[in-house]
């Protein structure tokens, strides 16, 4: 096994086909497939299975491919340590629920190190696929949050994944509204004068449950839902229809507008916002300056 097949079956995986990962590698496709064989053989696994209509990744492969990225980041994570001018593009991919302070700071990351050439990915999506982005060795990061209410169970998935929980900062909940609605002049809001109106969450897809909410769980019944993708629609849909959604108080006027503001919601319980990582996973200097940056944005938020 070496470190050049790990490399092939994780674009062939990528691609989803070996004719364009053969041009991405510009080798033949003859020769990819051969050592991909190879290393099947060598590994007594199928890591694909061939159809007309391409390729499928068997559940063994996928798991193999896992371990297969976490080899190539850390061969890669020695070479930027101790090979001086090693080329190549710099890699780095966090996955995120959608908060601004995890976007400034991968804006960050890219001004100190995107200078030549540089394949980077920020991906704000669902609860469930950030789990699984960091357990397949997508994603270095995750960024989540832990209550009371949902600890027991996303705790009892990380587990299961071998991946760790690192707090950075403990929220005080708020809501997010329009400067112009009726209650943005309210120091405190509570859940009972927001019954009335309409209640904006992030739609979790086929994992949905209130454990994977990026919202607070809340006992009060709310009467008036509504599920987005996207935070622009998100944000839209809170000026335009004086809805609300809580969230973790950080808020940046550049990505949420100045029309958007945060008001403290009262009794709920506290947000414990951190990463997830794998735990046989080695930190890189892209991940370790992606987090210094998160944290200078949290200590700016007062929070």
């Amino acid at each position: 096994m070496t470190l050049q097949q790990l490399k092939y079956v994780t674009i062939v995986a990528e691609t989803g086909t070996i004719t364009e990962a053969a041009n991405r590698l510009y080798i033949s496709q003859p020769s990819l497939t051969s050592a991909i064989h190879e290393l099947e053989k060598e590994m007594n696994i199928v890591i694909f299975n061939r159809t007309n209509k391409g390729i499928n990744i068997t559940k063994e492969g996928g798991d193999f491919l896992g371990y297969a990225r976490q080899v190539l980041e850390q061969a890669a994570i020695l070479e930027d340590k101790y090979k001086k001018n090693a080329g190549g593009k710099k890699q780095f991919c966090v996955s995120t629920q959608h908060y601004s302070f995890a976007v400034n700071a991968f804006v960050d990351l890219i001004k100190k190190y995107g200078q030549d050439e540089y394949d980077f990915s920020l991906r704000e999506t669902q609860t469930y696929e950030i789990i699984e982005d960091v357990a397949k060795m997508r994603s270095e990061l995750g960024i989540l949050f832990l209550n009371d209410f949902n600890e027991t169970v996303i705790n009892k998935i990380l587990k299961s994944n071998e991946l760790k929980f690192t707090q950075l900062f403990i929220a005080k909940p708020h809501v997010f509204i329009s400067r112009k609605h009726p209650l943005a002049e309210k120091t405190i809001i509570t859940n009972d004068e927001l019954e009335m109106y309409p209640y904006l969450s992030f739609e979790q897809g086929e994992h949905n449950s209130f454990y994977f909410s990026e919202e607070i769980f809340s006992a009060s019944e709310r009467k008036k839902n509504i599920r987005v993708r996207d935070r622009a629609t998100l944000f839209n849909l809170l000026i335009g229809l004086n809805g609300y959604t809580v969230c973790s108080g950080v808020i940046d006027k550049k990505l949420n507008g100045k029309d958007i503001i945060a008001v403290p919601l009262a009794d709920e319980g506290d947000m414990r916002i951190g990463y997830i990582m794998h735990k046989k996973g080695m930190l890189s200097r892209l991940g370790e300056t992606y987090l210094e940056s998160l944290g200078k944005y949290l200590t700016m938020s007062g929070k």
